[in-house]
């Protein structure tokens, strides 16, 4: 059963809609560098995952079909028939998920530093275990230690504080079932059949998702991608590298076809 999600709409309400769907463990917040400038030429609608932020903390765990399927779901609320994605991380999968399997629902697709397949279960599941015993504090550190190369972090330790913070203040619960759907997560099968123009950037720099065991695969997958690797990056593209990323999704969502 679908959840509503708690979202934060920017921009003209007769735009263009594109939804952003972030990071494990972030909120809305993680897309201010990009709110002003996409908010220029779209209705942005920012939302929190399931177990995130504002959004309700249903019982876990969770699949990646529920996940999708909250997000189905604000879009009925809203009225709104198709609408353009811009995910990161796990919002990436479910932007994956999306064009996989409610591809009705999509005009165009951005996948920044994300996976079309998670890897082995067994590390999602015990990180899962240990948010509940411990709290997502208890894994903050070492998730955003690895958002940014080592010298954006010394430059900007204010950032790597704020996001910290969001990291460690999710509820257990909702982390715990997001790492549940990612450990179920595998649509490598289905990204050929993918129809929406789909645009892929990864940080080379990235050791979450290294871009050649992951933003390689969706490139190369995915009929017509596109494909950008951001050197000295790692992980949170949108954050580390915000001009970058921004002038990249308004040519890709604002193009024709």
């Amino acid at each position: 059963m679908s959840v509503d999600l708690h979202h934060v709409e920017s921009g003209p309400a007769d735009a263009p809609p594109l939804l952003l769907g972030g990071s494990l463990g972030t909120t809305t917040e993680m897309w201010e560098p990009q709110v002003e400038a996409l908010s220029a030429a779209f209705r942005v609608i920012r939302f929190d995952h399931r177990g995130h932020g504002r959004s309700p903390v249903p019982a876990g765990p969770f699949t990646m079909a529920d996940l999708a399927g909250d997000v189905v779901a604000l879009l009925d609320r809203l009225g709104i028939g198709r609408a353009h994605y811009a995910g990161l991380s796990l919002g990436g999968m479910v932007g994956q998920w999306l064009a996989v399997h409610h591809a009705e629902r999509l005009d165009r697709l951005a996948l920044l530093a994300t996976s079309p397949y998670a890897g082995p279960a067994g590390p999602w599941h015990e990180r899962a275990a240990l948010v509940r015993d411990r709290g997502t504090g208890a894994v903050a550190d070492t998730v955003v230690g690895r958002w940014f190369t080592p010298d954006f972090a010394r430059e900007h330790p204010g950032d790597v504080a704020l996001l910290r913070d969001l990291v460690a203040a999710t509820d257990p619960e909702g982390y715990a079932g997001c790492c549940e759907a990612v450990a179920g997560y595998d649509v490598r099968g289905d990204l050929p059949g993918v129809t929406a123009p789909t645009l892929v950037v990864a940080g080379a720099e990235d050791p979450s998702t290294p871009a050649d065991r992951h933003a390689d695969v969706i490139a190369r997958l995915v009929p017509g991608a596109g494909y950008t690797t951001l050197p000295a990056t790692a992980h949170l593209v949108s954050w580390q590298r915000p001009d970058e990323v921004n002038a990249l999704l308004l040519r890709h969502f604002s193009a024709q076809g």
